[in-house]
């Protein structure tokens, strides 16, 4: 959840000439901090969901995991699948030891230079830094929500 916004103070500045008050609204705080949350949690939940056709699928556990991974309102979309970091940037890791894509237990894996190939039979815009991929194609519609839904508070 995003942090409450702060309260600003009053202000007053005089000098021979005249004399200037700012005062704020007592409910500044509380409406703005209440705008903001209702904002962040359409954002969230758009690039959720705007990013799904972006997103490689075979059996929809990535999908899933950012569903169940991202708390809405945080202003974090989090997959936890443990392949979601791999899947995302695209490139492919070998075992250290034999070149295998395939890791034993205690191996570790390092990265090539080599690109992922994505299935697109299920998404057929599946690609690599799929929010990237989405934010560029989207952004403009997120930013329209996003300012309907700040204008009516």
């Amino acid at each position: 959840m995003p942090d409450k916004i702060k309260q600003p103070k009053d202000k007053s500045i005089k000098s021979q000439d005249f004399q200037l008050s700012l005062i704020w609204s007592k409910g500044f705080s509380a409406d703005n901090t209440a705008r903001f949350t209702k904002v962040q949690k359409y954002v969230d939940s758009e690039c959720l969901r705007l990013m799904t056709p972006y997103t490689p699928m075979r059996n929809g556990v990535l999908t899933r995991s950012a569903t169940l991974g991202t708390k809405i309102g945080s202003g974090r979309i989090v997959y936890n699948s443990p392949y979601a970091r791999y899947q995302y940037y695209g490139k492919l890791m070998v075992s250290s030891v034999t070149g295998s894509a395939y890791a034993k237990s205690g191996e570790s894996k390092v990265l090539t230079d080599i690109d992922l190939k994505y299935d697109t039979s299920r998404h057929s815009q599946a690609q690599r830094l799929w929010f990237e991929a989405m934010k560029a194609d989207k952004k403009e519609q997120i930013l329209r929500g996003a300012a309907a839904i700040a204008r009516r508070g």
